[in-house]
């Protein structure tokens, strides 16, 4: 008899954690999602507070400077260091797009007379078909034209997200500022009102696995920062090597596209050399997909060893996480993954560090 209640009680276990998470989770996600759309400011001030901490306490302890003023300080290098380094490359990006404006009738003007040609071939072999398939054809270009107002249409109501967008923008960057600010200033403020208010042990722990989880989020942002910078780095002297114009205009917008898992470098290796291949330049449309190649490679051996090195995990348990995270969550949870296994680490380590103590 008991065994039959230890199946009964599996199936029914089995069957809750179906229910949950068919119907719960997804609730709980939307609500999670909901509270960190709220909440984006200061967790990005958080991570600033915790970028300029190593600056702020510098000014605050060896130059003797009073905190407020300290943090005013490491804020202004902040900003300042990052517009300066924005306006330079903005700067040699306008130079030398401005270049590419100029010499681009050079590029297309081979491609426009093969696609000329193209269409003459195939008004020939059009008006010689058969007229049920000429009546196919022409559905399908009904079809094609279609798609392509659809598309036309998706992109100006991105256009329109985009600008009605740029306020909200604003008032989060600004927020993230002030907060940033005060969060860095009052931190030892901060850090003892929760341990007043939050029952031991539960407040001290709480703060153990933030500091941990913080910690190794940073450690993942430098992790994606080198193999960010590798793949730029890799582009703009692979680009050079193989006698392509611009190479660091291309290069830094490979870099950035790298930020975005979903795109990555192809959305600027592939269509360019399908544009080498259309207008004749064979060898170069070569040479574009070795390099992205190469790029590709490296990135995907990297990776995982880097990230894993940076947050202090194995390889392998970064691999499962960002594979795991990608089927539960979809591409963001590339970057979920890692950090909710950071979580259950960190948590686990002040728990077993409570219990030592």
């Amino acid at each position: 008899m008991s065994r039959y209640v230890q199946v009964a009680a599996a199936a029914a276990a089995l069957l809750l954690l179906y229910l949950a998470w068919k119907f719960v989770v997804p609730e709980v996600l939307t609500v999670v999602k909901y509270i960190l759309v709220l909440l984006t400011p200061f967790i990005l001030a958080i991570i600033l507070a915790v970028l300029i901490e190593p600056l702020v306490r510098f000014l605050h302890l060896k130059m003797r400077l009073i905190r407020p003023l300290a943090v005013a300080l490491a804020m202004l290098v902040l900003i300042g260091g990052l517009g300066s380094l924005l306006a330079l490359l903005v700067f040699r990006l306008v130079g030398e797009l401005s270049e590419l404006s100029v010499s681009l009738p050079r590029y297309t003007g081979p491609v426009q007379e093969y696609v000329s040609q193209l269409v003459e071939r195939g008004k020939i072999f059009y008006f010689q078909l058969p007229s049920p398939v000429t009546d196919r054809v022409q559905e399908k270009m009904g079809v094609v034209t279609h798609w392509l107002s659809e598309l036309a249409a998706s992109l100006a109501n991105f256009l329109l997200h985009v600008v009605t967008a740029l306020p909200g923008a604003v008032m989060i960057i600004v927020v993230t500022l002030i907060a940033t600010y005060f969060i860095s200033r009052d931190r030892k403020e901060i850090v003892q009102f929760w341990l007043k208010y939050v029952p031991v042990p539960w407040g001290t722990r709480a703060v153990d696995v933030g500091q941990e989880v913080m910690n190794a989020f940073l450690g993942y942002l430098r992790a994606q920062l080198v193999l960010i910078s590798l793949t730029t780095i890799q582009s703009i002297v692979g680009l050079h090597i193989i006698g392509a114009n611009y190479a660091l205009t291309v290069g830094l917008l490979i870099g950035f596209f790298d930020l975005i898992p979903v795109l990555g470098p192809a959305t600027i290796y592939l269509p360019w050399a399908v544009w080498a291949f259309i207008s004749g330049d064979m060898g170069f449309g070569i040479k574009l997909l070795l390099l992205y190649a190469l790029v590709w490679v490296v990135r995907q051996t990297l990776e995982a060893k880097v990230v894993a090195a940076s947050l202090g995990l194995h390889p392998l348990a970064v691999l499962v996480a960002m594979y795991a995270g990608l089927k539960v969550m979809g591409v963001g949870g590339l970057i979920l993954g890692p950090i909710l296994l950071i979580t259950v680490q960190a948590a686990v380590k002040a728990g077993f560090s409570a219990r030592v103590k």
